[in-house]
């Protein structure tokens, strides 16, 4: 008998719209507090995921999608965050 491999749930993108594991997705979260990065993926409220790649974290910001994602204005700290996150994600 065959053994089951383990399912890995996986998220798209909002800059690249690739299908990737969600682990390896940075997760920002809407919740009654207002916008987080959720580095658990565990977080409740509505999320939104970003691959950390720098091309698409400028698509985001440009197009303004994040805004549209979580039907809310973002303030300008999330994306510096996203931004520091994105540089040391590519340095890897």
């Amino acid at each position: 008998m065959a053994e089951k491999q383990k399912h890995i749930p996986l998220r798209k993108c909002m800059g690249c719209q690739e299908m990737l594991p969600k682990q390896s997705l940075i997760r920002i979260v809407k919740d009654s507090e207002g916008i987080r990065l959720d580095p658990t993926g565990k977080a409740d409220g509505r999320g939104a995921y970003l691959c950390g790649k720098a091309d698409c974290l400028k698509r985001v910001i440009k197009s303004r999608r994040l805004d549209k994602v979580l039907h809310t204005q973002i303030p300008a700290e999330i994306y510096t965050k996203l931004e520091e996150l994105s540089s040391n994600m590519e340095v890897r």
